[in-house]
């Protein structure tokens, strides 16, 4: 984040970086980046306190026991699995730092009630007796188990530190106790977006359904794309921010004892994982979580005007309505084309990717003169090619692409039309009958 980045209304920056504008055009060795990154805070009974923490897709469904405290068929982590449908990495937090469960040989590695479920099992050693079998169960699986004449030779395990000092006595297995989630902090979330700001990532996602925190992450997505230069997208559930970088998600998830937000989980998975030349439209929802569609045509069609993002019923399937951010108050330089998140995504990926050109391959290394401006051009012109030819933009011309000197002797402008591809989403067919 130490580089300058955001959008520019005069040549009058002083942080070197790139400052790109979008705005809609008036009617009558660059290489793409992957997509698949998103982040949230969430509220957990076992896991990393204080920290980001990555988990991979693949680490989820092999290491969640260890990561996130339960198997990964538990019921505990529905939510997850809808978010890892379509995201690869999750940069994760966790909300509330509580208490550690503890007895008299370990304390659990963790904060949180999931330790209450270990228990330490120490028997004597068949083969030596002198020695002590020490096992590490978590509900009714063995997670753990090590022979050892002390506990000051018993290593620390994924679990649990064990107890240096105590004296090993034959147990049938003590469990640890006291383990305690705590509550969220108001500071918590602001602890996240502060840790998570350094971090690329496609979409954020918030689960809360607390007017003060969803404000607080409007503000943090409007800060960090419109000054700094970073592009993503928030998920919100119920928050008409009027912003392309907000998805408004409208549906509440039904059920007792449900975060009616749930569906935020799979909204920020989906939007993550969809690819630049790709579109959410008509996709099914395929998560765990019950959805309320109970909607008449006329607030479905009120919905999309107000930007939110629904899913309704296709006979016994849930799909998605539009792919559409909560941007409404079009103008000229900001048409109804940017209320769609595929073209979004389009413009995000081309200020994320040619920002990282210019900072790696130009930002001080290469002369702000005819040849080092001809190399930035071909540059750009084999990226916006390589956009155009995985159909996300169309009509490209190399022609109307401009790299010219700015104002200074430090600076570059560029001038780039593109036309962002959408999906089918709409058909008009008149049929004349003979």
């Amino acid at each position: 984040m130490g580089l300058g980045g955001g959008t520019f209304l005069t040549q009058n920056k002083v942080l070197p970086g790139a400052y790109i504008n979008f705005v809609s055009a008036a009617r009558a060795s660059a290489n793409l980046s992957d997509r698949g990154y998103a982040a949230l805070a969430l509220e957990l009974d076992w896991g990393v306190d204080g920290e980001i923490f990555i988990v991979e897709n693949a680490d989820f469904q092999t290491d969640s026991l260890k990561i996130f405290g339960y198997d990964y068929t538990s019921p505990k982590l529905k939510g997850l699995r809808d978010l890892f449908l379509n995201a690869k990495t999750l940069y994760a937090f966790r909300l509330n730092s509580g208490n550690k469960a503890e007895n008299t040989y370990a304390t659990a590695r963790y904060s949180g009630i999931r330790g209450n479920d270990i228990k330490i099992i120490i028997s004597a050693n068949v083969d030596e007796p002198a020695k002590f079998d020490v096992t590490t169960l978590l509900d009714t699986t063995i997670v753990d188990t090590q022979t050892v004449t002390s506990s000051a030779d018993l290593k620390d395990n994924d679990f649990v530190a064990f107890k240096k000092e105590a004296t090993l006595e034959v147990t049938a297995g003590m469990p640890l106790a006291g383990g305690s989630n705590g509550t969220v902090a108001g500071t918590a979330y602001q602890t996240f977006l502060d840790k998570v700001e350094s971090y690329s990532f496609n979409t954020l996602g918030c689960l809360s359904a607390e007017e003060t925190v969803k404000s607080l992450f409007v503000a943090f997505t409007k800060r960090l794309r419109d000054e700094m230069g970073v592009k993503f997208q928030t998920v919100l559930y119920n928050k008409a921010a009027d912003y392309e970088g907000v998805i408004n998600l409208k549906n509440a998830v039904l059920g007792e004892g449900e975060n009616e937000a749930s569906l935020v989980y799979w909204l920020t998975g989906a939007s993550a994982g969809c690819a630049v030349n790709k579109s959410n439209q008509n996709k099914l929802y395929d998560g765990e979580f019950e959805p309320f569609t109970d909607y008449k045509q006329s607030q479905l069609v009120a919905a999309v005007k107000a930007g939110e993002f629904v899913f309704h019923k296709v006979g016994d399937e849930v799909r998605v309505l539009d792919d559409i951010s909560s941007f409404t108050s079009t103008t000229v330089d900001k048409n109804e084309d940017f209320q769609s998140n595929q073209v979004i995504r389009v413009l995000d990926q081309i200020g994320n990717d040619i920002a990282v050109l210019f900072n790696q391959r130009y930002l001080g290394k290469v002369q702000n003169n005819n040849a080092g401006r001809i190399a930035f051009w071909n540059d750009l012109v084999t990226y916006h090619r390589e956009l155009e030819q995985i159909q996300a933009i169309e009509n490209f011309s190399s022609d109307e692409l401009k790299v010219e000197k700015g104002n200074d002797k430090k600076s570059v402008t560029v001038i780039s039309p593109v036309t962002p591809v959408a999906a089918m989403a709409k058909l008009y067919m008149t049929v004349i009958v003979r």
